[in-house]
């Protein structure tokens, strides 16, 4: 969808239209529409990868899931809408929707970066644990097989 953003702001660029360029506060807002966008659709990708590692529970990845969902899409909503019937040198109210994005998002990561760094140390362990009494990494490499294919079940 950002990346669609993108074309059609370099199209709205090759075609000169004055709606766009006329206003450099509408230009510079959808252009960082378009570049938080993509950056937090990118974020969202990351965590889709690792949020099993991360959170143990279901629940747990499910709120941080929905943090991170809503606010890549107030972030981004909240630069594009500032830029839609605002003055000359300031946004629309639209643009109040950037910090409650950003903060649902920042509060997501906290989330996932504090199971992240309190399941690290148990999985070290349980792997040292493993590697020790085989003699190699092979039960370790079996355990997060077993993990991976739980994750099979989308929703």
């Amino acid at each position: 969808m950002f990346l669609l953003l993108g074309l059609v702001l370099e199209f709205l660029h090759l075609v000169k239209l004055p709606l766009y360029l006329d206003t450099i506060l509408r230009r510079e807002l959808w252009t960082l529409a378009h570049a938080h966008g993509t950056l937090l659709a990118l974020v969202n990708l990351a965590f889709a990868v690792t949020a099993e590692r991360c959170l143990d529970t279901e629940p747990a990845r499910a709120r941080v899931s929905w943090l991170l969902r809503v606010g890549a899409v107030l972030v981004p909503a909240g630069f594009f809408l500032g830029g839609i019937g605002n003055a000359e040198a300031d946004p629309s109210l639209f643009i109040a929707l950037v910090p409650i994005g950003a903060v649902l998002v920042m509060a997501g990561a906290a989330i996932a970066a504090r199971g992240a760094f309190a399941s690290a140390p148990s999985e070290r362990a349980a792997d040292a644990g493993s590697a020790g009494d085989s003699g190699s990494g092979a039960s370790s490499g079996g355990k997060r097989a077993g993990k991976s294919s739980r994750s099979g079940k989308r929703r």
